[in-house]
């Protein structure tokens, strides 16, 4: 079957130094573009993460600090990664709490400015844990009837979400085959930031998810306490958090 798009998606996945969103760093992106025409083309990249590769993380992807020694920084990368996803929707498997706010980040460091304000996320895996509560493996085997043989290598693992999601929609009925719908129905909670720090009260407005502001909207607490959007700037909270922050305070001061 084919995606029914208005717009490209890119489907992407990334191996990494470790699962901390602030720190950890790429070491291999897979990205497999996917045209309203039909057209599709995929692109990986090995990335030399400018720190050292933990071994625990090594065992899991294969990659070692030799293995991507010599190739480039995601720094060196990121106007191409960028150009080729900057006219798409995303999507992938547990992108929404990892891929996407860490890629975010590396972007963020390459000073080039990623916004998902105008761009849909489906997340196949939230699909899947909704509808059958699996792996990516077992996803692969349950609706593809398939091996994946190759698991967390990017590729394998970029393309066998894609034929899952493709599955998912053929076999569900409650299903739509749109993007618009597949990102509403895979996205658990409404977040402003991706990582989950700031999210969508009921009424539409950011409320903090953390905290002693847990609930409490983001512009009542940066006008009640000013200092709190210093303390979040200069602590250990993802740029695109602070970007997304920055952001509800200018408009709050627009707007005040």
């Amino acid at each position: 079957m084919q995606l029914q798009l208005q717009r490209p998606i890119c489907f992407f996945d990334l191996e990494t130094t470790g699962v901390n969103v602030t720190n950890d760093r790429i070491v291999e992106i897979c990205v497999h573009k996917v045209h309203p025409s039909g057209e599709e083309e995929t692109h990986t990249w090995r990335v030399n993460p400018t720190v050292p590769i933990p071994v625990g993380a090594s065992l899991v992807h294969g990659i070692y600090d030799h293995d991507v020694a010599s190739e480039p920084t995601f720094k060196e990368l990121a106007t191409k990664v960028h150009e080729l996803i900057a006219d798409s929707d995303l999507a992938g498997y547990n992108s929404n709490k990892f891929d996407i706010p860490l890629l975010a980040e590396e972007f963020l460091r390459a000073g080039i400015d990623f916004d998902m304000g105008k761009r849909r996320a489906v997340d196949v895996q939230n699909i899947f844990h909704r509808m059958e509560q699996r792996t990516l493996s077992a996803a692969y085997k349950f609706y593809c009837d398939k091996s994946l043989d190759n698991a967390h290598s990017a590729e394998a693992d970029v393309l066998a979400t894609y034929e899952v999601l493709k599955a998912q929609i053929t076999r569900y009925e409650e299903l739509q085959n749109d993007m618009n719908f597949l990102a509403d129905f895979s996205n658990r909670q409404k977040v402003a930031d991706f990582a989950g720090f700031i999210a969508f009260d009921d009424q539409g407005d950011e409320i903090f998810t953390f905290g002693k502001y847990r609930g409490k909207t983001v512009q009542s607490v940066l006008k009640g306490n000013p200092g709190y959007y210093s303390w979040i700037q200069n602590a250990d909270f993802p740029l695109y958090t602070k970007k997304v922050l920055t952001a509800i305070k200018l408009r709050g001061f627009n707007n005040g």
